[in-house]
This record gives C-alpha cells, structure tokens and sequence, in this order.
C-alpha cells in the first residue's frame, strides 16, 4: 500500500521519461569508485544514423588525449531506446578544473583532428554538470 502511495505520488512530480539500453565503448576505462568531492559531467552526442563505427573509431584514438587526469569515468552508446545516442562522463574537481583539463586538450597535438573528424558526425549535443549524492560510489 505504501508503495502504491509513493508511485501516485511521485507520477504527479514526473514530467517526462525515456528509457535506454546503453553498452560501453570497450576503449574507456570502467567506471570505477571514486574519492571525492568531484562533479561531473555527462555529455550526450544524438549522431547521425550510421556513424555510431566512425564515432568510435575516432573516439578510441582521442581518449588518449583527456587521460592524463583521470576525467574520463565511462563511454557508453544506447543499444535500445533512442538510436545513434552516446554518452561521454567525465569528473572534474570543480569547474575551473574543467575548464583547465578541456583547454589542455586543445593544446595537445592530435586533439584538434579528432575533433574535426567527429563534429561532422553530431546532430545535437547537451553537457549537463552533476553532483553525485553521498550514496553514490562516485564521489
């Protein structure tokens, strides 16, 4: 019965949902426990149909470039729900961190062709910043 009260009650806060089946990149790291305190990032790519290989391809060689700190948490593209969709998490210590690790990049050789090739690849993108919850192995 309790239950049933929450599921009511939760239904008239939810707005919208959509569900994904998602697998990772085999190239990114595991997502592993982390000491905090960090924020992350979650970047989402919707690809164009039929890129998802070039995507990768690409990727696998790029990850070497935003290694260097630990940022890169996990690689992941959905394999049911919305198709051609990738999700790229990322944990920084704060934004000024963030900001430095991506400035980095740019100033790596190789980091500004592997963009080149894999912008041409995006319909859309979105970066959202989280806060993990004290419950969460990511910290």
């Amino acid at each position: 019965q309790e239950y049933l009260e929450f599921r009511k009650e939760r239904s008239r806060m939810l707005l919208s949902r959509r569900n994904q089946l998602l697998l990772e990149f085999s190239f990114w790291n595991e997502p592993q426990p982390r000491q905090g305190p960090n924020i992350y990032e979650l970047r989402t790519y919707k690809l164009k149909p039929g890129t998802m290989i070039e995507w990768g391809n690409n990727w696998a060689r790029a990850i070497k470039y935003r290694q260097e700190n630990q940022e890169a948490v996990g690689g992941f593209f959905s394999q049911i729900g919305e198709l051609y969709v990738v999700h790229h998490l990322w944990a920084y210590k704060d934004l000024q961190s963030r900001e430095e690790t991506r400035n980095a990049a740019w100033r790596k050789r190789g980091w500004d062709e592997n963009v080149y090739y894999t912008v041409p690849l995006i319909r859309t993108m979105e970066s959202r910043i989280m806060i993990p919850l004290k419950i969460s192995p990511l910290q």
